[in-house]
C-alpha cells in the first residue's frame, strides 16, 4: 500500500507525520470518507465541496485546490491498483508546539490520502437488517463542536461506539440535548412511515451526509414522499422501517431498536428498493479513473 502525504508516496510502514502534528495532538484538522466502485469515485467532488466547507468552518487553509485534490485523490488510487476502494483523505493543521495557538503551526497543513478496503458491516446483516441501542452519550451540540463540520475530533461517536459494542450492539443511535434522534455514531438515520421518508435535520445535530443527500434525491425522483423533520424514539419504534445511511456503510436496514421489532421485523419494501437504486447510482456517477 502506498500513502499520499504532502505531494509523495510512502509505503504503508514508512507513512508518517511528526509528533508535534496538531492533527495528533488536538485532533485539528478535517477528514472525508469516500467509496470508489469499478474505478469510478462516488461523489468525488462533493465530498472534496464538504471537506473544504469543513475546513473553512475551523480556518484551516488546505495547500490544494480542489481540482488538485482531485488528481491527488485519483493518482493514489492508480499508485495502489485499486478497482473498488475506501479513501480517507485528511487534512491536518500540521506541526506546530505543544500549546494550543493553531499560529503556531505556521501555516504547514498536511494533507494525506488513504486507499484501502472497508467493511464495516457482514453481508447478512445487509440481507436480514440489525439492532441497535440507544446510548447515554449525547450528540454534540452544534453550539459546541458542530456535528457539520467533519473533523478529526470524533471522540464523542467513539465514546457512543464504546458504550454499543459493550452492550453487544454493532451500533449506538445517538439523541441531541433535548431527547431528539440525531444520527448513529457514523451513519444518519431513516425512517419509513405511511410510505413517506423521514431523517432528522441538520438542526438537530447530525452530519450532512453525501449518502443521505443521495437517498433523498433518489427517492424524490421515484416520488417517494421526504421530510427532513424531528422525530422522537417513539416515533422510530412505532415505523413502519427503519435503516442507517453513510459512506462506508452505504444503506443497512435497521429491524430492531432498543429492543423494539421495527415493522415486520425484515428489511422493508422501500428500504431495499432504496438499496438496488443506490448501487445502480455508484455505477455510474463519478469521476472516472
Amino acid at each position: 500500500m502506498k500513502v499520499y502525504i504532502n505531494g509523495k508516496f510512502y509505503s504503508k510502514e514508512d507513512a508518517k507525520v511528526s509528533v508535534f502534528d496538531h492533527g495528533l495532538l488536538y485532533g485539528d484538522g478535517v477528514f472525508e470518507g469516500i467509496r470508489s466502485y469499478s474505478r469510478l469515485v462516488f461523489k468525488l467532488k462533493e465530498h472534496i465541496d464538504r471537506l473544504f466547507e469543513s475546513a473553512h468552518a475551523i480556518m484551516l487553509d488546505i495547500p490544494l485546490n480542489k481540482e488538485q485534490l482531485i488528481k491527488a485523490t485519483i493518482q493514489t488510487l492508480k499508485e495502489n491498483k485499486l478497482n473498488d476502494a475506501y479513501i480517507r483523505m485528511i487534512v491536518t493543521r500540521g506541526e506546530g508546539d505543544l500549546g494550543l495557538d493553531p499560529r503556531k503551526c505556521k501555516g504547514n497543513s498536511t494533507v494525506i490520502i488513504i486507499t484501502d478496503k472497508i467493511a464495516l458491516y457482514s453481508k447478512e446483516l445487509y440481507r436480514k437488517g440489525m439492532e441497535i441501542i440507544t446510548v447515554a452519550t449525547m450528540r454534540n451540540s452544534h453550539e459546541a463542536l458542530n456535528p457539520q463540520m467533519k473533523c478529526l475530533n470524533y471522540l464523542n461517536n467513539i465514546m457512543a461506539k464504546i458504550e454499543a459494542v459493550q452492550l453487544g450492539y454493532e451500533e449506538a443511535l445517538m439523541l441531541n440535548d433535548q431527547g431528539y434522534v440525531a444520527e448513529c455514531t457514523g451513519d444518519n438515520i431513516f425512517i419509513v412511515n405511511k410510505g413517506e421518508l423521514y431523517t432528522p435535520p441538520e438542526i438537530m445535530g447530525v452530519l450532512r451526509g453525501v449518502t443521505r443527500d443521495t437517498v433523498l434525491e433518489i427517492a424524490k425522483k421515484n416520488k417517494i414522499p421526504t421530510h427532513e423533520h424531528v422525530f422522537t424514539r417513539h416515533e422510530l419504534y412505532i415505523s413502519d422501517e427503519c435503516f442507517l445511511t453513510g459512506t462506508a456503510a452505504e444503506i443497512i436496514p435497521v429491524v430492531m431498536v432498543d429492543g423494539r421489532v421495527i415493522g415486520s421485523g425484515k428489511p422493508g419494501k422501500i428500504t431495499l428498493s432504496l438499496m438496488n437504486k443506490f448501487k445502480e447510482l455508484t455505477k455510474k456517477e463519478g469521476v472516472r479513473y
